[in-house]
């Protein structure tokens, strides 16, 4: 048995956030996910991103890996402390290194794209993930 995300439970436009202190990534980013009809949110760095999580409870997470302030791996662990697994997260790096990648995916990525990127590669991951049902055992916390 599967649940449904939470945004198809709510019958609303799904939310996303972007996490990424480039702006030449992150604008084209944040209108290609408009254009698609989302809600979107774009924060500069990993320590404001948390902060918006508290208030904006995305659907999904397109989150760079390397920014000041924290870095996407922080963010990343902060969703896991958290119990927040019922969102997917996209991580964006223009790092090859693969033990980077397998921390990432450790840590529950659900997508790993290297930059420079197609916008239509994302908006395909963006579509599907956003499409995809959670399993049974991955339970939301009720922190609400």
């Amino acid at each position: 048995m599967s649940i449904e995300p939470a945004w198809k439970q709510q019958n609303r436009i799904p939310r996303i956030l972007i996490v990424d202190d480039d702006f030449e990534i992150a604008t084209p980013v944040k209108f290609a996910m408009e254009s698609l009809g989302y809600e979107v949110v774009h924060m500069p760095d990993g320590q404001s991103g948390i902060t918006k999580l508290e208030s904006y409870e995305p659907d999904l997470m397109v989150l760079d890996m390397m920014m000041p302030r924290q870095s996407g791996f922080l963010v990343l662990e902060h969703l896991r402390k958290t119990n927040r697994d019922r969102i997917r997260v996209i991580m964006v790096t223009g790092n090859e290194g693969e033990r980077h990648q397998a921390y990432a995916r450790m840590l529950g990525v659900d997508e790993y794209l290297h930059k420079p990127f197609s916008m239509e590669e994302l908006k395909g991951h963006v579509q599907r993930l956003l499409d995809k049902p959670f399993p049974d055992g991955e339970a939301p916390s009720e922190s609400s």
